[in-house]
């Protein structure tokens, strides 16, 4: 499979078997094909924003991609604001045909309802829709829909030319609830940027535990900080907990001085890509105890670095993540299975420097780099099949 849009000459076998216009202008060199990715602001934390850098920066020379901002945090106002520009952003693009194919991002919550008017404007037009979903409580907002809103839901992503899960369970839940054509569903794994180079994490004399994501009860950041109480004195001492991340950190702040844990963790609030990094670089274990999540890009990222896991066994994440091996997996809200895990972690400091070799070696294969042969593939079937 090629990892870019293969050029041809104009006198090409393509040209001459008599593919549209359309498809072999896309597929020659004399213009690239003309992406038009909308979804979250590049300056938000979240894992959507993270996966729509890594595909700006590493688009092969044969592909343009516009991206267009739907949805920024901010007042009610402000985000009105917001996607009405970039519906109109589209609708010119559109209008002028400067646009092959609109590669939607879709989660849950509003993004839902925003996703279908940008597909149904797209339609008007004639633009295939690639609808990118990675939403990790996508089924808990669908079924707070009234009955016409679903039925509308399930029609427009049923129009799209390539519906685009991130693990299997979201495939077959999309094309069993939604009623999807299985052939027009394709999974489309989550990508990372590997680091080309490993810190030696041996002879810690502190573990620094790293949690990366929104601070609140989905990601299971108060569970963490209940599990971490627990510990015992001497282990307690020999860690360090960092969680980086914007939304109850107040709450989070609060419960970790109650419980006695003022001196052992640390709260950064929203830090940048650079500051994630680093702090992923400099860390021993990566926790996401989460109740729903689609396939995280911060616990990819985090193998990546080569860091040993603790997290639960909800939607993709045991694809990657296997228990004893590359990580430990516990039950979403088990704070005594967590603590046990975090223990575990702490003082077997063999036991933590060998799954984080593991952990490193699961997701090479999901290199960015790699992944994208198979998002480029999907681009030239959209083309070939309008």
């Amino acid at each position: 499979m090629s990892s870019t849009l293969e050029k041809q000459p104009a006198d090409s076998h393509a040209t001459q078997s008599g593919e549209t216009a359309k498809t072999a202008q896309a597929l020659t060199s004399e213009r690239k094909t003309r992406i038009l990715m909308i979804g979250a602001s590049l300056e938000q934390n979240g894992g959507i924003a993270t996966l729509e850098k890594l595909l700006l920066k590493h688009a092969p020379s044969s592909v343009e991609i516009l991206h267009v901002t739907s949805h920024d945090e901010g007042s009610v106002l402000h985000r009105v604001l917001v996607f009405t520009k970039s519906w109109l952003r589209m609708v010119e693009r559109c209008f002028r045909n400067k646009v092959d194919i609109v590669h939607v991002h879709v989660s849950d919550g509003g993004s839902i309802l925003r996703k279908v008017i940008i597909s149904r404007t797209a339609f008007l037009f004639g633009k295939p829709v690639l609808m990118h979903a990675n939403g990790a409580e996508f089924h808990l907002s669908y079924e707070k829909m009234p009955g016409w809103l679903q039925s509308y839901t399930r029609n427009t992503f049923r129009r799209c030319a390539v519906f685009a899960p991130v693990t299997n369970l979201w495939r077959d839940y999309y094309i069993k609830h939604l009623g999807l054509d299985p052939n027009k569903v394709i999974l489309l794994p989550n990508p990372t940027e590997l680091p080309e180079n490993t810190p030696a994490r041996s002879d810690a004399k502190i573990v620094r535990l790293a949690f990366c994501g929104r601070i609140g009860t989905r990601k299971g950041a108060f569970d963490l900080l209940q599990a971490v109480a627990k510990l015992p004195a001497q282990v307690l001492q020999r860690m360090e907990l960092v969680l980086a991340g914007d939304g109850e950190v107040e709450k989070g702040k609060q419960l970790a001085a109650e419980l006695g844990l003022t001196d052992r963790v640390t709260f950064l609030g929203w830090v940048n890509r650079n500051r994630i990094q680093s702090l992923l670089e400099q860390s021993h274990v990566f926790l996401l105890p989460s109740y729903n999540e689609g396939l995280p890009l911060a616990l990819m990222e985090a193998m990546g670095w080569g860091l040993p896991v603790i997290t639960t066994p909800v939607s993709g994440i045991p694809d990657i993540v296997k228990s004893q091996f590359n990580g430990i997996l516990v039950e979403p809200g088990d704070i005594d299975s967590l603590s046990a895990a975090l223990q575990t972690m702490i003082v077997d400091d063999a036991k933590r420097i060998a799954m984080g070799v593991e952990a490193r070696r699961t997701v090479e294969p999901l290199d960015v780099r790699a992944q994208y042969a198979q998002l480029c593939q999907i681009y030239q079937n959209i083309l070939k099949s309008n």
